[in-house]
């Protein structure tokens, strides 16, 4: 029953996702910024509702203006999460592009794609970041670079908070975790780290039961006079504090 039912969800699943390119080959040119927005936050909470998975928010979500969100990074998940809560532009590393239909979709949808290991093309996001600030869109970056398990909280990248630093916009921190929805453990299943394949993530997730995902909203804030490497230790050590984490160097 379990192989029937994850087999059932993941057929749901691709349906949706070939529904989701078609969008925005077809429609996504013809809405404007808040259409568009909506969109995708329907589409995400749908496709959550697919694979089997709640979301718990937990705090006060920002309203409309310019924003910064911070989320820490664990799965390939983590995306269709945020945008089910709080639809944003994200700024992704260029490997998410290679994504089997979902870096379609991720690319489509808007998102500032990042080469991490050139640090020119480093820049040239951050002044797109700014500009795209300037213009009153949020957008969501995940500062530790890579995804972990959810048991502790890698070190942040301070030049993703350049943009922030310049335009004096507010950063946003939330903290997601996978949980067991009947005992409130870590669930691993949407985990994406070392070998993993997406498929297999993308299996074990649609295998899993009783599995949700939760944000942990924090207070909007803002660098007050602090250089991005201060400030972003300082949001570093919030966040983990918030989600209970230890912070490796």
């Amino acid at each position: 029953m379990k192989i029937l039912r994850a087999g059932w969800r993941l057929l749901r699943v691709l349906a949706h996702l070939l529904n989701g390119a078609w969008i925005i080959r077809r429609r996504f040119g013809r809405l404007d910024f808040e259409q568009r927005q909506a969109l995708v936050q329907d589409w995400s909470r749908r496709l959550l509702g697919l694979l089997g998975l709640q979301l718990q928010v937990h705090g006060e979500l920002p309203g409309r203006g310019p924003l910064l969100v911070l989320a820490n990074h664990i799965s390939w998940l983590d995306i269709i999460v945020i945008n089910a809560a709080l639809p944003c532009r994200f700024v992704s590393k260029s490997d998410v592009r290679q994504w089997p239909l979902i870096g379609g979709l991720v690319e489509g949808s808007g998102a500032l794609f990042i080469e991490r290991d050139r640090r020119r093309d480093a820049m040239r996001v951050v002044h797109l970041m700014a500009e795209r600030l300037r213009a009153g869109d949020r957008l969501a970056v995940f500062p530790e670079g890579t995804t972990g398990d959810g048991s502790s909280l890698l070190p942040f990248h301070a030049n993703l908070l350049q943009a922030a630093v310049a335009t004096e916009m507010p950063v946003q921190l939330i903290g997601l975790q996978y949980t067991d929805a009947r005992s409130g453990l870590r669930h691993d299943a949407p985990t994406y780290i070392g070998d993993t394949s997406l498929l297999e993530s993308l299996w074990r997730t649609a295998c899993a039961t009783g599995l949700q995902a939760e944000l942990h909203v924090g207070e909007a804030d803002t660098a007050q006079g602090r250089d991005r490497r201060t400030w972003a230790e300082a949001l570093r050590r919030e966040l983990a504090q918030r989600l209970d984490l230890p912070l490796p160097d």
